[in-house]
């Protein structure tokens, strides 16, 4: 935290400077570029954040979404329309994942993806290239499936080794195949009003599909986001604008957020930091969504570990009225909406309805 306020203190200009760099001319601005304001999004100890005690119900019980039961329901739709696509033109959707690396969790996300893909009757394809690979590399992978015309979604396994720019390596995506929601075009399009994006991020979709099939109301409801990736917590709290929702974002540099969460209706939490939302951070009846997927290192279970969310589970329980579970809750959605994204963009190069 030194280290973030020496920071913003060398981006502080005094008043008189302010000025005479105003006076100077108009066009001079005080604002500094906005990447030079970015920090990384480092969470406290929660220990910090807890000097009240937890106040649950022994007696009640949130209702669980069941996330898994809601995307096979998804997924039979749109292995019906894959069917459909199939015996009316004799083509089906095509999904090209590159994977760079050998990273345990995403190669099992990777093949979990595939998966998906073989039980719907989409075709998948999978480049694996080593860790210390170059850009030159996975650009030319990209550039192959951007030109595929059987390849109708592509999507780069992130994260990616650090010596390899994913900025500039997510740029050489075809925007018509960026199944994931990633490109700038796309975000700004989701943020403009009348706008409609190509493709809607995974995440944050079936985030906003979970609460719809739950017969959860979103307009005109006070909405919290916890986290601000451009993955999951951006998206999503310009996709609960979209809604008509009243969104706050809370962040690693937020004071007091338990008071703006204790104020919410819908709880959607994507930090990244395990049992962060604690039961006496959320109202009674609010609605959480767990978006968290914390490894816990565990020598006694199948993989060696196992998942935990941002939220404390059991505290949250006894206080919310409805919640995701981890895993079972947001993980099963994301993929149907990557299969969903896919089948769109299909029916988009096909002009098939």
């Amino acid at each position: 935290m030194k280290r973030t306020a020496i920071v913003m203190r060398r981006m502080a200009v005094p008043f008189q400077s302010a000025l005479t760099l105003t006076t100077r001319s108009h066009t001079t601005l005080m604002s500094p570029p906005l990447v030079s304001l970015d920090l990384p999004d480092i969470w406290p100890p929660n220990s910090a954040h807890f000097h009240f005690p937890v106040n649950c119900s022994n007696e009640h019980r949130a209702v669980e979404i069941n996330g898994r039961l809601i995307a096979e329901e998804i997924r039979s739709g749109i292995a019906s329309d894959v069917k459909r696509m199939k015996k009316s033109i004799g083509k089906v959707p095509g999904l090209a994942v590159v994977m760079v690396g050998q990273r345990r969790d995403s190669q099992t996300y990777v093949r979990n993806k595939i998966k998906a893909c073989e039980e719907v009757g989409i075709i998948s394809t999978t480049t694996q290239l080593p860790g210390d690979c170059t850009e030159e590399q996975v650009v030319n992978a990209l550039s192959r499936f951007n030109v595929d015309p059987s390849i109708h979604g592509i999507l780069v396994q992130l994260p990616l080794p650090q010596h390899l720019d994913e900025g500039k390596i997510l740029d050489v995506l075809s925007l018509e195949k960026d199944v994931d929601g990633f490109h700038p075009l796309i975000m700004g399009s989701l943020a403009m009003k009348g706008r409609e994006p190509l493709f809607i991020p995974c995440t944050p979709k079936g985030c906003i599909e979970l609460l719809i099939r739950s017969g959860v109301e979103i307009m005109g409801k006070k909405a919290v986001v916890v986290g601000r990736s451009n993955i999951v917590g951006l998206p999503t709290s310009l996709l609960l604008q979209r809604h008509h929702a009243t969104v706050s974002v809370v962040h690693a540099f937020t004071e007091n957020p338990e008071q703006l969460t204790c104020e919410a209706d819908i709880v959607i939490t994507a930090a990244g930091v395990p049992n962060l939302i604690r039961g006496n951070w959320l109202k009674p009846g609010a609605v959480v969504i767990d978006v968290g997927t914390n490894p816990v290192e565990d020598p006694s279970c199948e993989h060696g570990y196992y998942l935990i969310g941002d939220v404390c589970y059991e505290e949250a329980v006894r206080v919310v009225s409805a919640i995701t579970p981890v895993p079972g809750g947001v993980g099963p959605m994301t993929i149907a909406m990557l299969l969903s994204n896919t089948l769109d963009s299909a029916k988009r190069a096909y002009d098939f309805t």
